[in-house]
């Protein structure tokens, strides 16, 4: 229970990654907001774990503040925030990403973590604490050919996590980062192209452990950077690949 008391946002939270930080976040102890654009996805999350589902698109202020304001009429005081969600365009050379996939692809990867920190960090400074965990992609650090723009976003995230935690450590709250590898998430086949057993094989070859990250690789390793136990580490993007970016 090394959430126990402890409230917590996630977004994207419906599905793939956010839904194994969801699960884990939850068995520890956490009363969890899952935030989705999907509402049907986010009801069926909370509902497992005993959480309270709300929508929201995290590219567009309107909907955030909204959002806000429903999570602290639930939840009270928010203690951890998880910037799950994210898009990615689909594997090209960079100049034929037409402008619509570019801004979309920095609104919900990047544009959100500012929406977000704009809506709850005043109340994680009023109370003298928090934990804010932004979920990149081993892409921001060693990035593939034709896929620019979603590296950049990821990178983006990056350096955004760290110059967060530098400013936001004299107020107590605490910004890391996880890049995870590729997953089983609704994003897979996006990120390969295509989804073969040939394609598979040769993106895992390149994956020391021989796997993909699971939801319950990225539950484990968030609960531990958001819980009190990591008191001391900030401003870290936590590689959760199998060894991908040696």
């Amino acid at each position: 229970m090394r959430l126990e008391g402890k409230t917590a946002i996630v977004t994207g939270g419906g599905s793939g990654f956010g839904a194994g930080i969801v699960r884990k976040f939850a068995a520890e102890g956490a009363k969890v907001c899952v935030a989705d654009i999907n509402a049907e996805a986010a009801e069926a999350m909370a509902a497992e774990v005993g959480g309270v589902a709300l929508t929201v698109d995290v590219s567009k202020a309107g909907s955030v503040n909204a959002f806000a304001d429903a999570a602290r009429n639930a939840l009270g005081d928010i203690d951890i925030i998880v910037n799950n969600a994210g898009i990615t365009h689909l594997p090209k050379p960079m100049e034929e990403v037409d402008e619509d996939e570019f801004d979309r692809v920095f609104a919900v990867n990047g544009k959100s973590v500012y929406l977000m920190a704009r809506a709850f960090v005043p109340g994680m400074k009023a109370a003298g604490k928090g934990a804010i965990l932004n979920v990149a992609s081993t892409a921001g650090l060693s990035p593939r050919p034709n896929l620019n723009w979603y590296n950049a976003s990821k990178g983006w995230m990056i350096t955004a996590t760290k110059t967060m935690a530098v400013e936001l450590a004299p107020f107590g709250i605490r910004v890391n980062a996880l890049a995870p590898v590729a997953g089983e998430t609704p994003l897979l086949k996006s990120f390969m192209g295509e989804d073969t057993p040939e394609i598979r094989t040769k993106f895992i070859s390149s994956i020391p452990l021989g796997r993909f990250s699971t939801p319950e690789d990225m539950g484990n390793a968030a609960c531990f950077l958001c819980s009190d136990e990591a008191s001391m580490v900030t401003g870290v993007a936590m590689e959760v690949d199998g060894g991908r970016c040696i």
